[in-house]
């Protein structure tokens, strides 16, 4: 590579894509994230110069690899993976959180755009956050957020020995966590997350002279936080670092674009972002964040048999509720939940990714009831839904739920959209960070909402916006999805 690509606060992979992890392969970069609730899980990119990425699949895409039950609940499901490539095959190892608590499973692949193994479980691994290492006799080390670790055989998930403690990151410091384990030199490096994920969160490093340590901390520690400033890009944390072909250094790791007044909101979720790296008396020192290539527009007319990577459902995708293959040309969508109220409900989407955007879709509601959705979970969402001879825009924020406006309108297919503005009173501080219009092709919006409760800051959790298209009840189908950017 050849240098920053310039400033900027753009992404390297826009919308909810947090907790990268990064390997690479000759010159060949591949990068995976978490996907919490979403099926299928651990969406996988490629690269050949760190700024331009493409979905090359998901990593967990059968429901023998990956199970989610309903009772798991939203920001549940499938936590920080790290990626791996070792004697000639990739290594996935990921915590999926449930009901009973973590569990630690591995996955590997001789192709990082698939097909990967059925889950290898590692009891003997606690925690979450779990990382892969190999040292130079090809023992396997897996280190967890804690910090802890304990030695692994990779194919078949035996543990050797009891879990030990590594380093608890700086003190005072919360949740040291996300670790990557990385022999560079004559030094074994610890990197880690701290601070927690929000405002706080920062990327601290140590160093010892073996895997297992004693590891001392790099003396500038943090090496990466914008706590307490005004750089546009908030919460950076959990990040892997990756070495370029021409002996170069990098950093991915996460971040949100907050807006809107005080305290700000960020309603993309956590993105990831990309950073140079250069060594100072054995340390890293992470330079400016360098710019990503902003994402496209994109339009699906549903003309194929298999359904883009890009596509996620809520927990699972049963075959005979979504699918493309009933009526040629069309989505269709069979009611399972009754609303996105429910854990179960069918839903398509896909990830928002620009602060200003608009989506489009054309449904035939004849059979049922369904519509165009922005999802963030089960008590936070607006969507216009068709059906019955009206169109209705829905609320749900926290406990309430209210129906904000009702049109009526003529039996058969028609567009539903959905469009994001700006604040309505810039400089405000309380101004929202943008505002969402649901309406019918051809008519005025029928609704304007306050996008700051579908932000992490007012519902919690891990994920972001997601907009997609859903069945409340019967069958619904839709001709075509467009979603584009918008200035």
């Amino acid at each position: 590579m050849k240098g920053p690509h310039g400033v900027s606060d753009q992404p390297i992979i826009p919308g909810f894509h947090p907790d990268p992890s990064i390997c690479r392969v000759g010159d060949d970069y591949y990068l995976a994230c978490s996907s919490f609730e979403y099926f299928p899980g651990v969406p996988v990119f490629h690269s050949r110069d760190l700024v331009r990425w493409t979905q090359i699949g998901n990593a967990l895409e059968q429901p023998s690899q990956l199970a989610l039950s309903v009772e798991i609940p939203s920001s549940a499901g499938v936590y920080a993976p790290t990626v791996r490539h070792h004697d000639g095959r990739f290594w996935l190892i990921v915590t999926v959180m449930t009901v009973e608590g973590p569990v630690n499973v591995l996955y590997t692949a001789a192709d990082a755009a698939g097909p990967w193994s059925d889950p290898i479980r590692l009891p003997g691994v606690p925690g979450i956050d779990p990382d892969l290492a190999w040292d130079e006799d090809g023992t396997c080390w897996c280190t967890f957020a804690g910090i802890g670790q304990v030695r692994i055989d990779p194919r078949t998930g035996q543990t050797f020995g009891e879990p030990h403690k590594l380093w608890s990151g700086s003190p005072g410091a919360l949740a040291p966590e996300a670790p990557h384990l990385y022999r560079i030199g004559e030094h074994w490096y610890l990197l880690i997350a701290e601070g927690g994920t929000e405002r706080g969160h920062a990327v601290s490093i140590a160093r010892g002279p073996a895997p297992d340590g004693p590891f001392e901390p790099c003396p500038a520690n943090p090496i990466l936080t914008h706590r307490g400033t005004h750089h546009p890009i908030q919460n950076t944390g959990h990040a892997d670092l990756v070495q370029a072909p021409d002996g170069s250094w990098w950093m991915v790791f996460l971040g949100v674009r907050p807006g809107g007044g005080t305290p700000g909101w960020h309603v993309l979720g956590r993105e990831t972002f990309l950073a140079p790296v250069t060594w100072e008396d054995g340390w890293p020192v992470v330079g400016e964040i360098v710019s990503g290539t902003p994402a496209g527009s994109a339009k699906d007319d549903f003309d194929l048999a298999e359904l883009q990577a890009s596509w996620i459902s809520v927990r699972s995708r049963p075959a005979d509720l979504c699918t493309t293959k009933e009526r040629p040309g069309w989505l269709t969508l069979r009611a399972r939940g009754a609303s996105l109220d429910e854990r179960d409900v069918t839903f398509l989407g896909r990830r928002a990714q620009h602060l200003k955007w608009r989506a489009r879709t054309l449904i035939d509601p004849t059979h049922g009831r369904g519509g165009l959705a922005v999802r963030l979970d089960e008590r936070h969402h607006y969507e216009i839904e068709a059906g019955d001879g009206r169109v209705q825009v829905i609320a749900r924020i926290g406990s309430l739920r209210t129906v904000v406006a009702e049109h009526p309108v003529p039996a058969g297919p028609l567009v539903l959209t959905v469009q994001t503005g700006g604040p309505r009173v810039p400089g405000d501080a309380c101004a929202e960070p943008d505002t969402l219009s649901f309406g019918i092709e051809g008519l005025p919006a029928l609704a304007a909402l306050d996008g700051r409760y579908l932000s992490t800051e007012v519902a919690g959790g891990f994920t972001g916006r997601v907009i997609g298209m859903y069945s409340a009840t019967g069958t619904v189908h839709f001709d075509w999805f467009d979603y584009e950017a918008r200035s």
